[in-house]
């Protein structure tokens, strides 16, 4: 079975990441193509990426640092990728930019897809951003993308979100990701 990682790309304090990455892995139970898995960059305590080395020219996962080491582990073992992302300033969270730069072939051929959020624009400049930096790193950004406006606002006391088109999102995503994961 096909295993997706379903990446958490904020670790701020009272983070709204945590409704919006819980109603997403939620939803996974109903798919049957793929193992999904939620990865919480708040469990992985990157340095800032200072490597000598660019991760392009590592082989096989032999990175100088434990911590990159565990997480190129942790990401070779995914045949693709949902990222949960805020929109701050315009952009996306730092510690996921570091998160991404730490490695390169591990990211390679692996399809992308992407949930924002954030304010009115519900996410859309940190994916449009996003889908910038995983073209360059080699990955298939998807053409599906759920953009989530006011999170602290969109959701139900069940954690599902009161505008039904983004479950229908949502799940195209899914079905989207399934099809293109080699």
């Amino acid at each position: 079975m096909k295993h997706v990682g379903i990446i958490l790309g904020s670790t701020r304090q009272g983070r709204e990441g945590d409704k919006v990455a819980t109603w997403v892995y939620n939803h996974t139970n109903e798919q049957t193509a793929a193992h999904y898995e939620l990865i919480d960059l708040r469990d992985w305590p990157l340095p800032f990426f200072d490597s000598p080395d660019s991760p392009g020219e590592i082989i096989n996962g032999n990175y100088d640092d434990p911590q990159t080491r565990a997480w190129s582990e942790k990401i070779s073992s995914f045949d693709g990728f949902i990222i949960v992302t805020p929109e701050y300033n315009h952009g996306y969270p730092g510690v996921l930019k570091n998160a991404l730069d730490h490695l390169f072939s591990e990211w390679n051929g692996k399809p992308v897809s992407f949930v924002g959020y954030g304010g009115g624009a519900g996410g859309t400049r940190a994916v449009e951003q996003l889908r910038q930096v995983v073209i360059e790193l080699r990955m298939i950004p998807l053409y599906s993308e759920v953009c989530l406006p006011r999170p602290w606002s969109a959701f139900d006391d069940n954690g599902e979100t009161k505008d039904t088109n983004l479950l229908k999102k949502l799940l195209g995503i899914f079905d989207i990701l399934e099809k293109n994961i080699s």
